[in-house]
């Protein structure tokens, strides 16, 4: 995939923590789940993350998210004491890893690594060494490696023992990763050819804190300030209409990422794609949505945005986030997500602190929609914010619904993910689902997506200069 940068504005949010909390079920019953308080503060950066990227590609846990515009992070801790940690939340990949304070990056500087929180192993007394098979390439040529080792790890008031993960000691990201894809996504299975272990997700399971392994994600829209996902529940409040189920589609001969098939693209009333069969994959490690060029530049089209070739951005006048347009995605029938235009269109920041502007005058803005060329086609943030979207790993299904705005995370509405042919509530199955007949990675040809953050320092100068030549401002 290609990668482009540009400087946006964001959110970077702190959690003040609470009690887990119970909430009213559907039948007036105690559920019991986990919720985390949230507060907003400011940073830069949208989709600079998105470059460096591998290329490819009986109970309720629930946790709310950071929403940073573009990116969601999830508190939690490893060791004892507990060694406080900041962790990017990521579908598209599947291990946690975490930076040390002896790696490489977060050495050359004390604010590196900061925010996002390091572990050392030996400031816990639980910690256990188990190989140092922990190696991750990327394709700028950097990398992460070092050991897998043990720990507690906590959220909340969760506390499990003895849980995989890896330590980059030579790590050049800042930004420590909690992957919830399938387990065969691994590193660790992926890359070495080993059995794969068991991830939050499948932990949580093993350990009968869910009954399934199934979770569902809320983004909120791109103004607020909270998100939640919740292990082996949903919250029917948290979407309009009933939830659609259809087949998560395999790369190769297992089922290794989220891919579904979409068959089709609305912009309003008017039609720019149908009986397509194209695999695209559900990834919050993605800022953006990267769809194939031609049908890219039909959107850009549609709603009055220009790609900038030279400078690899999308951009659109900021006053287009006021129509009450939308772009509906398609998928097997009657599947289907319509995300406002608003939804699309994301504030950009100068060096100065001004908006820039285009050629006309009118103040630019950064559309939220990338051509992917020859990368894998991604429905990243921002058309998950339109959806509620339960990740069902068990059954090899993905279930969507409309995200209703309105909801609150504090879980009113919330139900147990069951077993069986009823585990859903109100879902409708797909009767006639389209297999994916393009779109889906090669067995073995590239590594598990891992999203990345690259140098803010370095990022940042780049585009502004970048801004600067192009905006004059």
């Amino acid at each position: 995939m290609r990668w482009r940068n540009t400087v946006a504005s964001l959110f970077w949010l702190s959690i003040r923590k609470c009690d887990a909390i119970a909430v009213k079920g559907e039948e007036g019953g105690g559920l019991r789940v986990v919720s985390l308080a949230l507060e907003r503060n400011t940073i830069q950066d949208p989709v600079a993350h998105d470059r460096q990227r591998i290329l490819k590609r009986e109970g309720i846990v629930q946790a709310h998210l950071d929403n940073l515009q573009t990116l969601y992070f999830f508190n939690a801790s490893l060791g004892t004491p507990s060694q406080d940690l900041r962790l990017h939340l990521d579908t598209g990949s599947s291990d946690l890893w975490v930076n040390t304070p002896t790696s490489s990056l977060c050495k050359t500087s004390n604010e590196v690594c900061g925010e996002s929180g390091i572990y050392s192993a030996n400031s816990s007394a639980t910690y256990e060494y188990l190989n140092s098979r922990f190696n991750i390439s990327y394709v700028d040529g950097s990398s992460a490696n070092g050991d897998y080792a043990t720990d507690v790890f906590k959220f909340e008031n969760i506390d499990i023992e003895k849980f995989q993960f890896g330590i980059g000691y030579t790590s050049n990201s800042p930004q420590g990763i909690l992957g919830i894809g399938y387990p065969q996504n691994e590193v660790q299975a992926a890359r070495s050819g080993q059995s794969p272990y068991d991830n939050l997700p499948a932990r949580l399971l093993a350990d009968r804190r869910i009954t399934t392994n199934a979770y569902s994600i809320w983004l909120d829209e791109i103004n607020s300030t909270t998100g939640t996902v919740m292990f082996g529940g949903v919250d029917k409040s948290q979407y309009h209409g009933n939830l659609v189920t259809v087949p998560v589609q395999k790369v190769g001969s297992s089922f290794r990422e989220f891919f579904i098939t979409m068959t089709g693209l609305n912009v309003g009333s008017n039609s720019v794609a149908n009986d397509m069969a194209l695999a695209v994959l559900l990834d919050t490690g993605s800022s953006l949505t990267y769809l194939p060029d031609e049908l890219a530049d039909s959107v850009f089209k549609a709603v009055n945005a220009t790609w900038l070739e030279n400078q690899q951005l999308a951009v659109i006048p900021c006053e287009s986030g006021e129509s009450d347009a939308t772009v509906t995605f398609h998928f097997s029938k009657p599947a289907s997500i319509s995300v406002p235009l608003n939804e699309l269109v994301l504030p950009i920041i100068s060096e100065n602190g001004r908006h820039p502007r285009l050629s006309d005058g009118r103040t630019a803005c950064l559309f939220g929609i990338f051509p992917s060329a020859d990368g894998t086609r991604v429905l990243g943030d921002t058309f998950l914010r339109s959806a509620y979207v339960v990740y069902d790993i068990t059954n090899n299904e993905v279930s969507l619904a409309q995200s209703n705005f309105d909801a609150k995370p504090e879980g009113s509405n919330v139900v147990e993910i069951g077993t069986g042919n009823n585990r859903l509530p109100d879902a409708t199955v797909a009767r006639n689902p389209v297999s994916a007949k393009s779109g889906l990675p090669i067995p073995g040809s590239t590594a598990p997506s891992i999203p990345l953050k690259p140098s803010y320092m370095a990022t940042s100068l780049l585009l502004i200069l970048i801004f600067t030549a192009l905006f004059g401002c």
